[in-house]
């Protein structure tokens, strides 16, 4: 058995749906899951003024938020993010770049990583921005776990780099699909699976 951190950042709740996901498919292969949002950076007035925005932090107050210790505990990490510009969310961005201390003591590396994402239209950076966390992971040394075209979940949203989703609106109101969800319960079930071989 492995234990998984599925960390992610969601302004609207695209992300966190997808993060649910994740979780369910790492549970399902047996691993101990710890579910952690990134800390909110943005300004209350930014978030009331779009309401999904505002409802979403609302509903979600009560996840933990993600601490060094976390990934210490984990066997296995998944980071999700939306898009920003091809790249990483500054909040998500921002736990990561605290994780100093823990690599420079080799506590991140020979651990199993992927990652999910999405944006609002089809091309709207989200292979950017799953390659831009592996470039991180790279420099802790994890083991990068890509989906591959290793399954039906995977070739019927066709990336393989990781879960990608498209939104379809700014506002956030359209969600993933009920095939990149089941993409995202795949990407948590090989991972787990991957990290419990490594954990070994």
């Amino acid at each position: 058995m492995a234990n998984v951190a599925v960390v992610y950042y969601s302004s609207t709740g695209n992300v966190y749906e997808l993060a649910r996901a994740v979780v369910d498919g790492a549970e399902s292969a047996g691993a101990e899951v710890r579910f952690r949002r990134a800390r909110e950076l943005a300004p209350e007035e930014a978030i009331q003024s779009n309401e999904a925005w505002a409802k979403h932090v609302e509903e979600t107050k009560d996840v933990p938020v993600a601490q060094s210790e976390d990934l210490e505990w984990a066997d296995a990490f998944a980071f999700g993010t939306p898009t920003r510009y091809g790249n990483v969310s500054a909040q998500l961005k921002q736990f990561i770049d605290a994780q100093g201390g823990l690599w420079a003591q080799g506590l991140l590396a020979d651990k199993a990583a992927s990652v999910f994402t999405s944006a609002s239209t089809p091309h709207g950076g989200q292979e950017g921005t799953l390659l831009s966390m592996y470039a991180i992971f790279a420099h802790w040394g994890s083991i990068i776990v890509p989906t591959g075209y290793t399954s039906d979940e995977i070739n019927a949203i066709g990336n393989p780099y990781g879960v990608s989703s498209t939104d379809g609106g700014v506002t956030g109101n359209g969600g993933p699909s009920k095939e990149e969800l089941a993409a995202a319960r795949y990407l948590g079930q090989r991972l787990a699976q991957k990290a419990a071989l490594l954990a070994a």
